[in-house]
């Protein structure tokens, strides 16, 4: 017979499952199975609820988040992004953005390259 203080809580018995599995399998599997509950949530689900569920992480992030948070994961990202690509990376990505906007009319800067007052 076992006592309470014997006895694994669930939390415990996932802890120690949880390493016995990790000790088990590598990297790739866990690319695996992350790809098939991908493709099956895809599957089940359309565009409506991607964007419910972003736009739900995106307010909470924002409220347990202040600017400083904002301002370094953008910092690091930029600095991934120009150890990743070139030069000629960036001036292509540029010259799209700007043709881009022209096209659509969304150019807030006046032929000087400020924002207009307008």
């Amino acid at each position: 017979m076992t006592t309470n203080s014997q006895k694994l809580t669930h939390e415990e018995r996932g802890r120690l499952g949880g390493k016995a599995t990790r000790k088990k399998h590598d990297k790739t599997f866990y690319q695996q199975i992350g790809s098939k509950g991908g493709k099956a949530t895809s599957q089940k689900y359309d565009k409506e609820f991607y964007q419910e569920i972003g736009r739900k992480g995106g307010e909470s992030t924002a409220q347990n988040h202040d600017s400083d948070f904002y301002q370094e994961i953008g910092r690091k990202g930029g600095e991934t992004t120009s150890e990743n690509h070139d030069r000629d990376f960036f001036q292509e990505i540029g010259r799209k953005g700007g043709e881009a906007r022209s096209q659509n009319g969304n150019n807030p800067l006046n032929g000087r390259g400020r924002k207009s007052n307008n």
